[in-house]
């Protein structure tokens, strides 16, 4: 589940900008600049060019500073516990090039209207945002070491979290691809750094999460069958090591402090 604290597209300062924050947020920061900046990394101070991207993660040591007689960038401070998220491939506090800065920015410019708007489904909207964000991110971050096949994986990897109930199983997205077994797993780790199944267990954990938050209507069992599961306890397995809490705690856990949250800005 995802919470933003603050998202702005097109933010314009002074040559003289500097930002510094030691002991950095008590959230994630995500950066796409739009002019060269100097960041600190690894403890030397290092320029980059404009349309980077960089991740830190809480508590994380932050500083930039413009290199020109301006900067400007996006950017968004946000809550998750989501696994595209916490476990994405990407060093974090290190700058990198995106290959697609105009398509990002637009994805900033959607975030900032569905955070400021009270629409009903505000919260899955902008967590699609935020896949599709750091998708976008993924496929710059691995772009030296992209495989031929990667428009097909990404597309496989989209239609797992979109269909997460479907009956999904590695060999039938290696026939899918028309690739075998081995060669998928292998090229899809690669790729995104988690494994096909991984994927397709959190976005069934996700949608699960979702349903017990936000649509209490459903019983724990008809949740099990929506999120394409067929035996209940290998879910209450599977939900355990991914969030720490049996779904029934879950339900009555602070993730319903969240929602209320939602409620009272609305």
């Amino acid at each position: 589940m995802n919470r933003i604290d603050f998202v702005e597209y097109d933010a314009a300062h002074p040559g003289d900008f500097v930002f510094d924050i030691p002991e950095g947020h008590d959230c994630w920061l995500l950066l796409l600049t739009q002019t060269p900046a100097i960041f600190l990394v690894d403890g030397e101070y290092r320029e980059y060019p404009s349309n980077c991207a960089i991740l830190y993660r809480p508590k994380q040591r932050i500083y930039y500073r413009a290199s020109t007689d301006r900067y400007a960038n996006d950017w968004i401070r946000f809550y998750t516990d989501e696994t595209y998220v916490t476990t994405a491939p990407i060093r974090c506090g290190v700058p990198f090039i995106i290959h697609d800065p105009s398509y990002c920015h637009k994805l900033y410019q959607l975030l900032v209207s569905e955070h400021i708007l009270s629409n009903n489904f505000k919260d899955i909207t902008i967590d699609n945002l935020l896949r599709i964000l750091f998708n976008k991110l993924l496929e710059s971050y691995n772009y030296k070491a992209v495989s031929p096949l990667f428009k097909n994986l990404n597309e496989l990897k989209l239609e797992i979290y979109h269909n997460p109930n479907k009956e999904w199983t590695v060999s039938k997205m290696a026939e899918k691809l028309n690739i075998s077994v081995g060669y998928l797993e292998d090229i899809y780790k690669g790729t995104f750094g988690v494994s096909c199944m991984d994927d397709v267990i959190n976005s069934r954990i996700n949608l699960a999460k979702k349903y017990l938050v936000y649509d209490t209507h459903y019983t724990i069992s008809e949740i099990v069958t929506l999120c394409g599961y067929r035996n209940m306890e290998h879910f209450f397995r599977q939900f355990k090591k991914i969030t720490g809490f049996t779904p029934n705690q879950f339900r009555k856990s602070p993730y319903q402090l969240y929602k209320q949250e939602e409620k009272e800005i609305k």
